[in-house]
């Protein structure tokens, strides 16, 4: 039980760092141009940022995440991307799939 709540505090602080610089954005972006050299740098640069943080956590794990096993972190990692692709490009569809996927593959590994 203890595991559902680091689990559960680390969906909430996810989603919690995540929304507010979507609501600074939707602040910001009346004043700018989406299709600017200068944004599309910085979407360039925070993609790239993004999925260098995910490969690190994923071949790298520290503190609880290190228990997990490899098999659980791609599975999941494979069912975000899958989820992504399939559900229009919605982050926070291919995100929810692949935490909802790593719990279930996780607690189903530790058990066997």
């Amino acid at each position: 039980m203890k595991e559902l709540g680091v689990y559960g505090a680390m969906l909430v602080a996810g989603f919690a760092v995540t929304y507010v610089w979507r609501f600074l954005a939707v602040l910001a972006i009346g004043r700018l141009d989406a299709e600017s050299d200068l944004l599309l740098w910085v979407r360039a640069v925070a993609t790239a940022l993004v999925a260098a943080l995910v490969m690190r956590i994923v071949t790298a794990p520290a503190g609880l995440l290190a228990e997990a096993s490899l098999p659980a972190m791609l599975g999941a990692l494979a069912v975000g991307v899958a989820a992504f692709q399939f559900a229009g490009k919605r982050v926070e569809i291919g995100t929810g799939a692949a935490i909802v996927s790593f719990f279930l593959a996780d607690l189903i590994l530790k058990s066997l």
